[in-house]
């Protein structure tokens, strides 16, 4: 099975800021972002007939950039979100307070955040969806997700090791393809 990942385009919070799941605004240049992805797209599938199946994660950096890449009807799937960052998100990673912080930060393959999730979490649910759609039978999928789906779906083909997941996160607008 070929899936085919597509991040989001640029968000429009401060670098510093631990968003997760939380639903941000993306930045004023996503016109431009975007069709520079519906052109990859446009490159990868001359006819979108030949995609068993597509996806997007249910926030709207993802169903924006779905929308605009002629994707609108692909299903909203919660399996692709980002790591839920729990009672951190939205906060400065700077300026957390909680003590647990320091424990994530030495583990955070297997160590939650606060009321979230840890990259093993995000690694089982976005590894049960893919396998799910290979048992399916689905041969070709596009989805329509963030850096740390496309990282977890790296680390299940072979092509990346988890401890090196977030320091070789793909850029905004990247579209990437992984086989299973």
């Amino acid at each position: 099975m070929k899936v085919y990942l597509v991040r989001h385009t640029s968000v429009d919070v401060p670098r510093s800021i631990c968003y997760g799941q939380s639903d941000v605004p993306l930045k004023p240049s996503f016109p431009q972002e975007a069709a520079l992805v519906k052109e990859k797209l446009e490159n990868l599938f001359p006819d979108k007939s030949i995609l068993d199946a597509v996806y997007t994660s249910p926030l709207s950096r993802c169903t924006r950039l779905a929308q605009f890449c002629g994707y609108g009807w692909a299903e909203r799937e919660p399996r692709v979100l980002e790591l839920n960052f729990g009672e951190w998100e939205m906060q400065d990673y700077n300026h957390i307070q909680d003590p647990h912080l320091k424990v994530w930060y030495n583990d955070w393959i297997n160590v939650r955040p606060t009321g979230g999730e840890s990259f093993m979490d995000q690694f089982k649910r976005v590894s049960a969806f893919l396998q799910e759609l290979k048992e399916a039978g689905k041969e070709r999928v596009l989805i329509f997700c963030h850096g740390g789906v496309l990282a977890c779906a790296k680390v299940l083909s072979g092509r990346l090791e988890p401890k090196n997941a977030f320091s070789e996160l793909d850029d905004y607008g990247s579209v990437i393809e992984i086989e299973l």
